[in-house]
């Protein structure tokens, strides 16, 4: 079955279902009472049932594993990038035109987590889905190449939903500004720490959020246009302290009186030459140096309102599933 046949029980391949976005979208889909398959390469056995999803063994570089993943599927979750923000121009095109050759085959929807990236200086400070895509990054122009293939392939019949949103926070992801920038993993938050500027703006994500609008969208999909992009407003620190200030609030209701510190840029400014994941980093700092906001008006005609979890009740989710709070 696919999105060409009528089917009683949906299902969903989701690519990247270990990592934080794809795993809480695998969850909600779960819920939802859709038939999940999950990809992953770190199984002994070739197939297995677990936490309500069916686990298989493979790995998105390799085609021929996707394709047959993502048989009698409805959608596939794009969720998928190379770990420590490594190997990027080596990885993540082959890997979204294997996705790509699986949607083309099953009639499947490709929902891909998108970020901003894509656009340069020229488009800011309030980016819209036809903001003009000019990166000044080799992570950009690679993200740019991106979803200018899914765009292409929707001559082959495939059709794609791209969620873009800032940066992401969440119960689950350890792998992120908020879990590794702001506070530390698995540490009491007792320290706070500033990446940006005071007074210049910075756009966050929280991860249930930018998941419960890919379902409500997944759920539209056969309304929407063929290659369709919304941004997501989410939470915006206006003046690049809030976020901070709102964790300090959540320790101090916990008897944690928590100092705010700024960012040590000129340590890893120091150590990346040595350090190849620093010197992604680095590539990715003008975003903490400019105001970058995204406007929801496309998000809020299609859905009525955009998924919205108070902040101090989304951070104080993250900062006790990371470990930073008893």
């Amino acid at each position: 079955m696919n999105d060409r046949q009528a089917t009683h029980t949906p299902r969903a391949l989701v690519l990247g279902a270990t990592g934080g976005i794809g795993g809480e979208l695998a969850r909600q889909l779960r819920d939802g009472g859709w038939t999940v398959v999950a990809l992953t390469r770190g199984l002994e056995a070739a197939c297995i049932e677990r936490d309500g999803m069916v686990w298989v063994r493979g790995d998105a570089m390799d085609r021929e594993a996707v394709v047959n993943a993502a048989r009698g599927c409805n959608v596939i979750v794009h969720a998928v990038n190379p770990p420590g923000y490594l190997r990027w121009s080596e990885l993540v095109l082959p890997m979204i035109d294997n996705t790509i050759a699986a949607a083309a085959a099953a009639g499947a929807t490709v929902v891909l987590p998108g970020t901003i990236y894509n656009y340069g200086e020229q488009a800011f400070p309030l980016l819209r889905e036809d903001s003009p895509q000019q990166p000044s990054t080799r992570k950009g122009k690679i993200r740019v190449e991106l979803e200018r293939r899914l765009q292409d392939a929707t001559q082959q019949g495939v059709r794609t939903i791209v969620v873009r949103a800032g940066d992401f926070f969440g119960p689950r992801i350890g792998n992120s500004w908020f879990s590794q920038g702001l506070v530390k993993a698995g540490r009491l938050a007792s320290v706070v720490r500033l990446p940006g500027r005071r007074g210049v703006g910075h756009l966050w994500s929280y991860v249930p959020d930018v998941a419960r609008t890919m379902m409500a969208l997944i759920e539209r999909r056969a309304t929407l246009a063929p290659f369709a992009t919304f941004h997501m407003a989410g939470h915006w620190d206006e003046d690049g302290t809030q976020m901070a200030e709102a964790i300090r609030r959540v320790m101090a209701r916990q008897g944690v009186r928590a100092s705010l510190k700024r960012f040590p840029w000129w340590l890893v400014r120091l150590t990346s030459p040595f350090v190849p994941m620093l010197r992604e980093l680095m590539e990715m700092r003008y975003l903490w140096q400019v105001r970058v906001q995204m406007s929801n008006a496309q998000l809020q005609t299609v859905l009525g309102e955009e998924p919205h979890t108070p902040l101090d009740s989304a951070v104080e989710a993250t900062l006790v599933g990371i470990g930073c709070l008893r």
